[in-house]
């Protein structure tokens, strides 16, 4: 087994993890989410924490240390939550919600729709700014590179869509 799935998984205040035969959902003050278990791979409970095992039968120890990684994952999500933050940097770039829709200006001939996925919360403090909140960091991710993939950074200006904090390399022009 590998070293990450041999770390238990404390449950903070607040917190329900229910495990069954196949399937694990953990319950907390940011929402709820569900994961299916793959075969050969156990989750025991020993008071408020949880260990990942392997099933002597299959012995499917590969994936152990994901399952472990997963649902930690999940357990932080649904207690303190994920967030991202994206950055417009261009002459004329915006961004703006309007409902479960973000509109984004970013330099194509036509405004960029984007629809929110359920459980998730975006949010923009500025018009070149970008926050996308979530209990689900797969999907929170998902999100910000798909926002991202409208306009990554270009290396000669540095314009496009970045995530906070991103560091561009810049290029050097072209000489005549």
């Amino acid at each position: 087994m590998s070293r990450v799935a041999k770390n238990p998984i404390s449950l903070p205040k607040g917190v329900d993890l229910q495990v069954t035969a196949s399937n694990v959902s953990v319950k907390g003050a940011k929402g709820s989410l569900n994961f299916t278990l793959p075969k050969g791979v156990l989750l025991e409970q020993d008071g408020q924490t949880f260990t990942v095992a392997v099933d002597s039968i299959t012995r499917n120890a590969a994936l152990s240390g994901t399952v472990r990684a997963i649902v930690a994952n999940m357990v932080k999500g649904v207690s303190e939550g994920y967030e991202r933050r994206l950055q417009l940097v261009g002459v004329g770039y915006r961004a703006s919600t309007q409902g479960k829709v973000v509109n984004l200006a970013v330099g194509l001939s036509h405004p960029v729709n984007y629809p929110i996925p359920e459980g998730i919360s975006v949010e923009t403090p500025s018009q070149t700014e970008i926050v996308i909140r979530g209990a689900d960091k797969q999907v929170v991710g998902q999100v910000a590179a798909h926002l991202r993939s409208y306009r990554p950074p270009e290396p000669y200006k540095g314009k496009g869509v970045r995530y906070l904090g991103e560091k561009v390399v810049m290029k050097e022009a072209k000489k005549k």
